[in-house]
């Protein structure tokens, strides 16, 4: 199970993400550019000493990753056709997520092989992109028996 981030724009999410997948032991694909400083404070203050403990692979851009990726890709989207909860989820999956403000291009979006939605009440769009990455990968991890013990 991995975790994929596509060309993020705000370093705290990014700092919380990578907190999360220490936490439960899953790596983590950057795909740039982001909108920060990979410096930025605000992401080690997110994702305070844990995030040194995350595996995180930088990739240039949407092809470096492409190139290499092994696994299906899971694609979390408010345009997402299969809710979570009816999500067949395997141990290789790989979680992408878009930026915050534009989410992904359509020729990522049809590169993915299964598009999931968060079902949220009426009248909400979408979640912050790290509660997001939280829901995915818990019940990604809890059908796939790969929550830590």
């Amino acid at each position: 199970m991995r975790i994929a981030l596509y060309q993020p724009e705000i370093a705290g999410n990014v700092g919380a993400i990578l907190r999360l997948a220490a936490c439960f032991g899953v790596a983590v694909d950057l795909i740039e550019p982001c909108g920060f400083a990979f410096s930025d404070k605000r992401l080690k203050r997110a994702g305070m000493d844990y995030a040194a403990d995350a595996e995180l692979v930088r990739h240039a851009d949407w092809a470096a990753f492409a190139g290499q990726r092994s696994g299906r890709l899971a694609l979390l989207t408010t345009r997402g056709s299969t809710p979570i909860h009816e999500t067949a989820f395997r141990p290789d999956d790989i979680l992408l997520f878009g930026s915050e403000g534009a989410g992904v291009p359509e020729d990522v979006h049809d590169a993915a092989d299964l598009r999931i939605r968060i079902p949220l009440r009426p009248g909400f769009r979408s979640l912050n992109i790290g509660m997001s990455a939280g829901i995915a990968l818990v019940e990604a991890l809890r059908q796939t028996g790969g929550m830590p013990e």
